[in-house]
């Protein structure tokens, strides 16, 4: 998805204190949906580190370079309503978050809250090779816990550590998979924070549902990768607010959520959204008000229409929402 040159900084800034310069260069392999909004005049600035995760000055492929911050005195941004974005498994699904985040904080473009957003490629690797080659059929001793986590966990680290030191004053993860280091990433954190998780146990809770069995308790599906589904925050947060928590079964994910992955990989759109329907549909009928629909790829394969959408959160939803409702309270996390 992403191409090994990705080297350089995204920088855009509407600031007067200092001089910044603003390429895009980074090549996607598939179409972008978001891309106008890089275009955007903005109070706001976006970085891309290079794999060193250093913010330094490169040379795009027509040779233009990229300028970077003349005055590193102070904070970039001053505003109590700055938010920083460490972004997650892709560029897409980072600026669909972004897109969310612009378009619900302002009727135009000119007026959205500030926001400080950093991407890092290889960061993305890692994330999406850990989030992709994490199967059920591999139990807790095999592929995933041997997987070195601190190496992750000091990079997101030191990427809230630059939000922090750039002005944010809420740092937020338009990620799933980063949620399972959470506590770990922002241990020590100055500025407020908000999880994934949190959001949507608060915002369903605060929809005052009504269980659709008389007498049970009110029931909340959860579909999303293996990876996501093991680091379990989501079951957390639901149980910690009352919910009975309704996962896949074991023959749902071997017979429809694991092929519909695959489905992914091969390209094979159609089949892969058929599954998908399948396992959302075995979830419903088992009498769940709500399926937190935790995947970026699984999201993406309904169209906007469908009616079983209707039944589903997006968590980058809730997570876009919370962030306004915090930037509207005047910085205050609610």
């Amino acid at each position: 998805m992403f191409d090994g040159s990705l080297t350089m900084s995204l920088q855009m800034l509407n600031y007067p204190s200092h001089r910044l310069g603003y390429i895009n260069m980074y090549r996607n392999h598939n179409k972008s949906r978001f891309s106008p909004i890089l275009a955007m005049s903005s109070s706001s600035i976006l970085f891309n580190t290079d794999e060193s995760d250093k913010f330094s000055e490169s040379k795009g492929r027509s040779g233009s370079s990229v300028a970077l911050l003349s005055n590193s005195a102070g904070s970039l941004l001053s505003q109590p309503n700055t938010v920083g974005i460490i972004g997650g498994v892709s560029v897409d699904s980072t600026l669909s978050f972004l897109q969310k985040l612009v378009l619900g904080s302002s009727n135009d473009e000119e007026n959205h809250l500030p926001f400080v957003l950093c991407s890092d490629p290889m960061l993305n690797r890692e994330l999406l090779s850990l989030e992709r080659n994490s199967s059920p059929s591999l139990c807790s001793a095999n592929k995933h816990s041997q997987f070195d986590h601190n190496q992750i966990v000091e990079n997101l680290r030191s990427k809230r550590i630059f939000l922090e030191k750039s002005g944010a004053r809420c740092i937020v993860m338009p990620c799933h998979i980063s949620h399972s280091w959470h506590e770990e990433v922002f241990k020590g954190c100055s500025v407020s924070s908000l999880h994934m998780g949190e959001c949507v146990a608060r915002e369903l809770k605060e929809a005052n549902l009504k269980p659709l069995e008389a007498g049970s308790l009110l029931r909340i599906g959860v579909l999303t990768t293996n990876a996501t589904l093991m680091a379990g925050f989501y079951q957390d947060k639901l149980k910690n607010e009352g919910f009975e928590v309704v996962l896949p079964d074991k023959a749902t994910m071997e017979h429809t959520v694991i092929p519909a992955i695959d489905a992914l990989k091969r390209k094979d759109m159609e089949g892969a959204r058929t599954l998908l329907r399948i396992a959302l549909q075995v979830l419903l009928v088992r009498a769940v008000n709500t399926v937190v629909l935790a995947s970026d790829d699984m999201r993406d394969l309904l169209p906007p229409d469908d009616p079983l959408l209707k039944k589903c959160l997006d968590p980058m939803d809730a997570l876009a929402r919370a962030t306004i409702k915090w930037a509207q309270a005047g910085g205050q996390v609610t």
